[in-house]
């Protein structure tokens, strides 16, 4: 296995990242959604085997106060093997200097952050487009809002 790295995102083929994000599993992003996503985040990094991409994460950030640490996948071929911490330790270096970085978490993969580094929050708040599924999935605590964006 030779692991290539890079931050490029030009020849970037969005359906094979969407597949990606589907095998994770992180749910169903849209090719044309991650292509935006990608591009406004400051710091991303993509990884392949071959010419099979198997990992990705990004993190978006301000240059000095808050970087946000989302989307890190890995295929299940590639996973246990390190790879999701080894993005994840590439996204923090990347971030140093930010006086806090933030990481958004699938619910029950928590104790993996920990072992990185990072600590629950006591005041992180979120509007979901949808609060009543967020709630169901584990990503909100408590009643669901009444509406939201």
């Amino acid at each position: 296995m030779s692991l290539r790295w890079s931050s490029d995102i030009e020849k970037l083929d969005w359906q094979a990242l969407a597949a990606l994000y589907r095998a994770a599993p992180l749910g169903d992003k849209r090719p044309e959604g991650l292509r935006t996503a990608f591009g406004h985040s400051m710091f991303r990094f993509i990884v392949y085997d071959g010419a099979a991409l198997v990992g990705a994460g990004r993190a978006l950030a301000d240059g000095v106060d808050c970087a946000y640490i989302c989307d890190i996948a890995v295929m299940p071929s590639h996973q246990g093997i390190g790879l999701g911490r080894q993005l994840v330790e590439r996204l923090v270096q990347a971030a140093r200097g930010h006086r806090k970085i933030i990481l958004y978490a699938v619910p029950g993969k928590e104790g993996f952050y920990e072992k990185l580094g990072f600590a629950r929050m006591n005041t992180a708040m979120a509007i979901f487009q949808n609060q009543a599924q967020a709630t169901a999935d584990g990503y909100l605590q408590g009643r669901p809002a009444e509406s939201a964006a």
